[in-house]
């Protein structure tokens, strides 16, 4: 019995994540014990669960009967585990979570170090990255993401808030037309970061201005290439206020615009809507709350 419930544990795994290797992952086992585990629950029970192909897998009518029924006992695993582990005074158990790349050393990161130094039977797994991240087929526990959440299967709380400056180097500013107002930026370059919008709002206290960047010289894919870019004097661009400090107070960067800002954004941490959520996730969740005033970026 106890090999049926392992069984149908990577099961729900499969099924969540769409594929075995996924599920090996979110698991910590490899994708030929995987594979091992379904097929025994398969043969056992007489049905196929999954219809396979090269790229996917998909539920089977009597995959989607049993989904739901499985979801529930590991649900009830996980918050049994997690009632045993309250009973502690110290947390023990791991997780697995996605943070922005940029900034190592960033108050983000240093909360979660600081959370890690509090909790020394936990242990993180903590992957890098400002591309986005499927958390529930790379299974996760937790993300932190920045800005306006899209729509999604995602569960979300809003932990801290960020400032963004819109900033040049001295030296293209020296080369390039004076920009005095908002309709100045049309004759400008900037620098394009994949997955975040180039639509920008610039705001005073009474006035409010949509901008539509069309001269992008540079595409990146991460804060930090956009801010090496910048400083090169390869164009425009708005970056977190804690990311720039240090060069916009040395000179390396000027802000443009000082009397006009773009809008504060959402620090979130965000976790899959798959079941109960780890009672580890919520004190970690916690831990950034009770650090909101630090993490602002």
């Amino acid at each position: 019995m106890i090999d049926d419930y392992r069984s149908l544990a990577v099961f729900v795994a499969i099924a969540d994540t769409g594929s075995l290797s996924a599920a090996g992952r979110r698991l910590k086992l490899s994708t030929s014990v995987i594979s091992h585990h379904l097929s025994r629950l398969e043969e056992r029970q007489g049905v196929t669960l999954f219809f396979r192909s090269t790229r996917s897998m998909s539920l089977t009518p009597e995959g989607q009967i049993a989904l739901d029924p499985a979801r529930r006992m590991v649900a009830a695993g996980e918050e049994a585990l997690d009632a045993i582990h309250a009973g502690n005074e110290e947390p023990v158990g791991s997780l697995h979570v996605a943070m922005p790349a940029f900034g190592e050393q960033s108050k983000l990161h240093q909360a979660l170090w600081g959370f890690a130094s509090a909790h020394p039977m936990v242990a993180i797994s903590l992957q890098c990255s400002d591309m986005p991240t499927d958390l529930v087929k790379d299974g996760f526990d937790l993300a932190i993401r920045l800005g306006t959440l899209r729509n999604s299967s995602l569960k979300s709380r809003r932990i801290a808030d960020f400032e963004r400056l819109l900033v040049a180097s001295p030296d293209y500013l020296s080369r390039r037309a004076p920009i005095a107002t908002p309709q100045d930026l049309d004759a400008h370059d900037f620098i394009a970061v994949t997955q975040i919008p180039s639509m920008m709002t610039l705001e005073t206290k009474d006035q409010s201005v949509n901008i539509a960047p069309a001269n992008f010289r540079i595409e990146v894919n991460t804060v930090n290439a956009a801010k090496a870019s910048v400083l090169a004097g390869l164009g425009i661009w708005h970056l977190p206020r804690s990311v720039i400090e240090q060069e916009v107070a040395q000179g390396q960067l000027v802000r443009i615009l000082p009397d006009w800002s773009l809008p504060t954004l959402g620090i979130y941490a965000v976790w899959p809507d798959i079941g109960p959520q780890k009672a580890l996730t919520r004190r970690l969740i916690d831990h950034f709350i009770a650090h909101r005033s630090d993490l602002m970026l």
